[in-house]
C-alpha cells in the first residue's frame, strides 16, 4: 500500500468485540484504513455498526452472507470476528478469496485445517495473522529483548493464569454468552490462549502437554446482554490445569477457569535463575504493575524484590494491539509477529490439553513455529 492509500476492510462478525475493541481501534486509524463492508447473519447488526462509522467509512455496505460480501471488487483485507467455531470455514473463504486476513482466535478448529488455511495463505500470497496480540505488544517485546540480552540467564519456569467467572458475569457484555461454556470454547479457548500465546512468545515452542479439567458450577445465571437472568448450562471444564515441558527444557504451568469469582493471582511469573518477573493487575491493562526479584551473588549483590519497575507501557489493549499491528503490516511498516505458524501451534497445545484431560495422558505437541 501506498502512504496515501486507506486499505479497504472488510468486518465479518458485528458482536460485543468488534463493538467495544475493534471498532474503537479502526476509527483510530481512520487515515489509514475504511471499512467497505460488514457481514454478520443479524442484518441488523451489520446496519447498525455501519451507521456508526459513516463519518469515517462513508461507503460502508451491510450485508447478512459473506458469500455476497466477497464478491466486491473493493476490498484488500478482512477480519473474522465470529463466534470460535466457526473460525476454519470462513478464514477458508476469506483466504480463498484472495484477501489478507486477522483472524481472531482460534484460527481453526483443528491441526489440519490449520495446515490448510495457512497453505491457502500462502498460495494465495496474503498475509495471515492470527489474535491474540500479545506478542506484539511493547511489553512483551521487551521481555523477548530481555531474555535475548541474556543478563538474568535462561528462563527455566512460567506460571500463569487467567481465572474469572467468564463472560456470564460480565454486566458490560452485549452478547449472548452461552457458547462459551460450551464445547469448542471454555476457558483454554477464550483465556488461556492468551497466556499460551504469551508463554510460547518467550519460551519457545512446547513439546508435550498434561491436563486436568473440571466442571465446577454446571450453571450459570447470566448477568447481562439479551439473556440477562435466564440460566445456562456448563457442558465443557470450567477449570483447566495444564502442564507444559517445552522444547528447549523449560516448563510452564497455566490455570485457566470460568469458576472463579475472583483472583489476585500474578497473570504471569516468569522465572530465571536467580531472578523472577512477576506481573500484577489485569492483563488486559496497558499499564499493569510489574516488579522484579532479584538473588544475585555477584560483587554488586542485590537480594529482594522491587515493585513498580519501569516496563514499556502500550497506548491501547492487548485486541486492539493485534489489529493495529495487522494494518501495519499491510502497510508494510511493521514485519508480522502473530504468525499463523504461532496461533496453530497454541491451537495444538489447547487440543492436546484437552486430549489430556479425557484419557489421563500426556500428549506430544505435533507442530513448532
Amino acid at each position: 500500500m501506498t502512504a496515501n492509500e486507506r486499505i479497504r476492510l472488510l468486518i465479518v462478525g458485528c458482536g460485543d468485540v468488534f463493538t467495544r475493541h475493534y471498532l474503537p481501534a479502526l476509527e483510530a486509524l481512520a487515515d489509514r484504513v475504511e471499512i467497505r463492508a460488514l457481514v454478520d447473519p443479524r442484518l441488523g447488526a451489520a446496519a447498525a455498526a455501519a451507521k456508526t462509522i459513516v463519518a469515517w467509512s462513508a461507503g460502508v455496505a451491510a450485508e447478512s452472507d459473506l458469500r455476497v460480501a466477497l464478491t466486491r471488487q473493493d476490498l484488500d483485507a478482512a477480519v473474522n470476528l465470529t463466534p470460535a467455531p466457526l473460525h476454519g470455514a470462513i478464514n477458508r473463504a476469506i483466504l480463498g478469496a484472495g484477501l489478507h486476513l486477522y483472524s481472531e482466535k482460534p484460527l481453526a478448529g483443528s491441526v489440519p485445517e490449520a495446515d490448510t488455511l495457512i497453505e491457502l495463505a500462502t498460495a494465495r500470497r496474503v498475509h495471515f495473522l492470527s489474535a491474540p496480540g500479545s506478542a506484539a505488544t511493547k511489553r512483551f517485546r521487551w521481555l523477548v529483548d530481555t531474555i535475548a540480552s541474556g543478563r538474568y540467564g535462561s528462563p527455566m519456569l512460567a506460571v500463569a493464569h487467567h481465572a474469572d467467572p467468564g463472560p456470564a458475569a460480565w454486566r458490560e457484555y452485549t452478547g449472548d454468552p452461552t457458547p462459551f461454556y460450551r464445547d469448542g470454547v471454555g476457558p483454554v479457548f477464550d483465556h488461556g490462549v492468551y497466556r499460551l500465546h504469551e508463554m510460547t512468545t518467550l519460551l519457545g515452542p512446547v513439546g508435550r502437554v498434561q491436563a486436568m479439567g473440571t466442571i465446577s458450577s454446571p450453571t450459570r445465571v447470566v448477568r447481562g446482554g439479551p439473556l440477562t437472568g435466564q440460566t445456562i448450562q456448563v457442558t465443557t471444564p470450567d477449570h483447566v490445569l495444564v502442564n507444559l515441558e517445552f522444547t528447549g527444557g523449560a516448563l510452564g504451568q497455566l490455570l485457566a477457569s470460568f469458576g472463579t469469582p475472583a483472583t489476585k493471582a500474578p497473570w504471569l511469573e516468569l522465572h530465571f535463575p536467580m531472578a523472577t518477573f512477576s506481573f500484577a493487575g489485569q492483563s488486559w491493562e496497558p499499564d499493569a504493575p510489574a516488579s522484579l526479584y532479584l538473588d544475585d551473588d555477584g560483587p554488586d549483590a542485590r537480594e529482594g524484590w522491587t515493585d513498580g519497575i519501569e516496563v514499556p507501557m502500550d497506548d491501547v489493549g492487548v485486541v486492539e494491539t493485534g489489529v493495529t499491528h495487522f494494518v501495519a503490516c499491510l502497510r508494510g511498516e511493521a514485519t508480522p509477529i502473530l504468525t499463523a505458524e504461532h496461533a496453530r501451534h497454541v491451537l495444538d497445545i489447547t487440543l492436546k490439553a484437552y486430549a489430556s484431560i479425557a484419557d489421563g495422558r500426556s500428549h506430544d505437541t505435533e507442530t513448532t513455529f
